[in-house]
C-alpha cells in the first residue's frame, strides 16, 4: 500500500512567531504519521495540524495505542529524521488525488470538501479556491497545503517527544467515529524540549480536574447529565465569596442588581434572532401549555423587557444592570472539559443602556470597572483584542454607519486611556456590533478571553426598544452586553489553576484549620476557634486521632493557609503556634495577633 494521509496545517506561523519552527512541527506530524502508518499499516489517517508548542495527528487503528507504542514510533521517528529525506511538492487534480488515497475513507471526505470549493482540509470555510496537492518525503505521501522544512534532517531528533494519546471523535462530531489523537511536541534545541516538559508537568499539576477532585470543590456526574457541575460545600463556599464580592462591587460600581426565568417562549428566541442564528446551541424546546419554551441560552432578551416595562426617558439613562443569570447551552461531549467547557453555567452579565453621548463615558467607566475586579482576584496582565466591522463590506452589518463609528471609536479611545496593549482585527466584529475582549495572563504565562465589552445595533432594533429625549421624540437607546468573568463556572477553573489550588486567604474555604497535639487540647482548640469565628474567620479544628504531623500535613495537602498547633505551652500562654501551608514556622504569639494577620491578609487579597 502507498502510505498516505492529511495534514490539518493552516500557513499560519506559530503562537510564538517562529516560522520556521512552525514548519518543523508540521514536518514532525508527517514523520509522526509515517511511523504510526509502518507499524500499523491497514490503519486510516485523519488530519494532522501543527498547534501551539506541538503537532498531533489522528488516527483509527486497529486497537487502542499503549505508552509502549508511542515509545516505538518516537524512536522510528529518530530514526527517519536521520535519514535527512527531502519534503516534495506535487499539485494534482481530483482524480490523481483520489487514486493516491483510495484506501483513506477520511481523506476521501476531505477531498470532497477541498473539492467543493470554500472549504479547506479542516472542511473550515476559506477565502479563495484551494488546491490539492502532496507532499512526500520517502514512501509518505500527505495530502497538504504545506509549508515545510527542506528535509527531515531539519528537525532536532533530540527535541522531540510524544506526549499523549486522547480520543477525538472525527470532525468533533460524537456521531462519527472516534477516533486516536496523538500529541508530540518539538523544539529547536533539547533545552528548549526540556523547558517546555517542566513546564507541562507543572500545567498537569495544576489541572483544574484533578484539583477540585482532590479538593473536593467540584464534581460532575454521568448520572445527572454530562456538562453539569455539582458545587460541594467548600467549592460553593469560594463562589458564594466570589459572587457576594461580585455583587458588593457592582453595586458601588453604580450597577443595579436583577434576577431573570430560566425559560422563555419560542417568540421571545424569534425576535431575538437565537432560533435563526443560534438553535443548534440551545436545547430542545418543552412543550407547555401547547407554547414551545426554551431553557434560555443568554440573559440579555429578558433584560430587555424589563426595559421595555416601562416607558423610559433620556433622564432615566444609563441603565446598568447585572445579573448572574444561569443559562443553558449545549456543547458536544467531545469538546466538554471540566469546568472550563459546561452546558450549565452562570454567566456574569450586565447591560448598559444609554444615550449616544454617553457613550463614550459609560465605555472606559465599564473597562476600569472590569480591569479592576480583575486586578482583585489576582490578574495583573492584560491585553485587548478590538474587533470591528470589515470595512469593505458594510452590507454585511446592522445599524448605521455613524453608530458603528462611534462605537469603534469609543471602544479604541478607552482602550489608549488605559494604555493597553491591543489587537485590532477587521472583520472580527459580529453582525450586530463591535467589541473589545480582554484576554488575562495566568501564573504559567497562559492568556484566557475573560471580559467583554460588546456593542449591540440590532437588539434594540429587534425588539423596538426606545426612550423619550429632550426634543420629545423617541430614540434607540445604545445597548452594551458586558460578560465581566465569562461565567461563574469557567472563571472559577481559571482561579484554580492560576492558584494550583492554593487560594489566597480571602478565597479559602478553611482559613485555618487548628490543631490540638493530643485530646486534652481540644478544648482550647475549640474556644479559639469560636474567637476566630467571630472575628470572622472560616476554621476548622482537627480533632481526628492522628499524629501532629499527619495533621499538618493533611493540612497542607488540602492548601489550608494557616495551621495553629496547639499543645500545653500554648494554653499555658494562652497564645497559637502558627505554620504556614508553604511550610514557613511563624511560631508563637497571641490568639489577637493572629486575627489581625489574617483579617490583613483577607483584607489586602494576598495570599498569606
Amino acid at each position: 500500500m502507498m502510505m498516505s494521509a492529511m495534514s490539518g496545517m493552516s500557513d499560519e506561523h506559530d503562537h510564538e512567531g517562529n516560522g520556521h519552527l512552525h514548519r518543523v512541527r508540521h514536518s514532525a506530524a508527517h514523520v509522526m504519521a509515517q511511523a504510526v502508518l509502518e507499524k500499523f499499516p491497514e490503519g486510516k489517517v485523519a488530519i494532522g495540524p501543527a498547534i501551539d508548542k506541538g503537532f498531533y495527528y489522528d488516527f483509527d487503528l486497529p486497537r487502542p495505542l499503549t505508552p509502549e507504542d508511542l515509545d516505538e514510533i518516537e524512536a522510528r521517528m529518530r530514526e527517519i529524521i536521520k535519514e535527512d529525506v527531502e519534503f516534495e511538492r506535487e499539485e494534482l487534480d481530483e482524480e490523481e488525488a483520489r487514486e493516491i488515497f483510495e484506501d483513506q475513507p477520511y481523506k476521501q471526505e476531505l477531498i470532497d470538501d477541498i473539492s467543493s470549493g470554500g472549504l479547506d482540509e479542516h472542511g473550515e470555510p476559506v477565502e479563495g479556491e484551494v488546491e490539492l496537492s502532496i507532499y512526500r518525503h520517502g514512501p509518505f505521501v500527505d495530502l497538504c497545503r504545506g509549508p515545510h522544512v527542506d528535509s527531515t534532517g531539519e528537525i532536532n531528533p533530540d527535541a522531540i517527544k510524544l506526549l499523549n494519546v486522547a480520543g477525538a471523535y472525527w470532525r468533533g462530531d460524537e456521531r462519527r467515529p472516534m477516533l486516536q489523537r496523538i500529541y508530540g511536541t518539538v523544539w529547536e534545541t533539547e533545552e528548549e524540549l526540556q523547558e517546555f516538559l517542566d513546564w507541562q508537568e507543572e500545567v498537569e499539576q495544576r489541572d483544574h480536574r484533578r484539583l477540585i477532585k482532590e479538593l473536593d470543590l467540584v464534581s460532575f456526574h454521568e448520572e445527572g447529565g454530562a456538562g453539569l457541575a455539582y458545587w460541594h460545600p467548600k467549592g460553593g463556599r469560594i463562589r458564594e465569596i466570589i459572587e457576594d464580592f461580585w455583587r458588593a462591587r457592582h453595586r458601588e460600581g453604580g450597577y443595579e442588581i436583577i434576577y431573570t426565568p430560566h425559560i422563555g417562549k419560542a417568540d421571545l428566541w424569534k425576535i431575538s434572532g437565537h432560533l435563526d442564528f443560534y438553535e443548534e446551541s440551545m436545547y430542545s424546546p418543552m412543550d407547555v401549555d401547547d407554547v414551545d419554551y426554551y431553557l434560555k441560552p443568554m440573559n440579555c432578551p429578558f433584560h430587555i423587557l424589563i426595559y421595555k416595562s416601562d416607558l423610559r426617558s433620556y433622564r432615566d439613562l444609563p441603565l446598568r444592570w447585572a445579573e448572574l443569570g444561569t443559562v443553558y447551552r449545549y456543547e458536544r461531549s467531545g469538546v466538554l472539559h471540566g469546568l472550563l467547557r459546561v452546558r450549565g453555567f452562570t454567566q456574569d452579565d450586565a447591560h448598559i443602556f444609554c444615550t449616544p453621548d454617553q457613550i463614550e463615558d459609560e465605555i472606559l467607566r465599564v473597562l476600569d470597572f472590569s480591569l479592576n475586579m480583575l486586578r482583585s482576584f489576582g490578574f495583573e496582565e492584560f491585553g485587548v483584542v478590538l474587533s470591528v466591522r470589515d470595512p469593505d463590506a458594510p452590507d454585511k452589518y446592522a445599524g448605521e454607519d455613524e453608530m458603528w463609528e462611534q462605537a469603534e471609536a469609543s471602544l479604541l479611545k478607552a482602550i489608549e486611556a488605559r494604555d493597553l496593549p491591543f489587537e485590532r482585527i477587521e472583520g472580527e466584529a459580529v453582525f450586530y456590533g463591535p467589541k473589545i475582549d480582554i484576554h488575562i495572563k495566568d501564573a504559567l504565562g497562559r492568556t484566557w478571553q475573560l471580559t467583554t465589552i460588546q456593542f449591540d445595533f440590532n437588539v434594540p432594533e429587534r425588539f423596538d426598544m426606545t426612550y423619550v429625549g429632550e426634543d420629545g421624540q423617541e430614540h434607540r437607546p445604545y445597548m452594551v452586553h458586558r460578560a465581566l468573568l465569562g461565567s461563574i463556572e469557567r472563571f472559577f477553573g481559571i482561579l484554580v489553576e492560576h492558584y494550583a489550588g492554593a487560594f489566597p486567604v480571602w478565597l479559602s474555604p478553611v482559613q485555618a484549620v487548628l490543631i490540638p497535639i493530643v485530646d486534652r487540647h481540644v478544648e482550647y482548640a475549640e474556644s479559639v476557634a469560636e474567637r476566630l469565628r467571630a472575628a470572622g474567620l472560616r476554621v476548622e479544628v482537627d480533632d481526628s486521632n492522628d499524629r501532629m504531623g499527619a495533621k499538618i500535613r493533611n493540612a497542607q495537602m488540602e492548601k489550608v493557609p494557616y495551621m495553629l498547633i496547639m499543645g500545653d505551652r500554648e494554653i499555658e500562654a494562652e497564645q497559637v503556634n502558627l505554620r504556614l501551608r508553604n511550610e514557613e514556622v511563624r511560631g508563637a504569639m497571641s490568639v489577637d495577633a493572629f486575627i489581625e494577620l489574617a483579617q490583613d491578609a483577607v483584607e489586602a487579597r494576598r495570599q498569606l
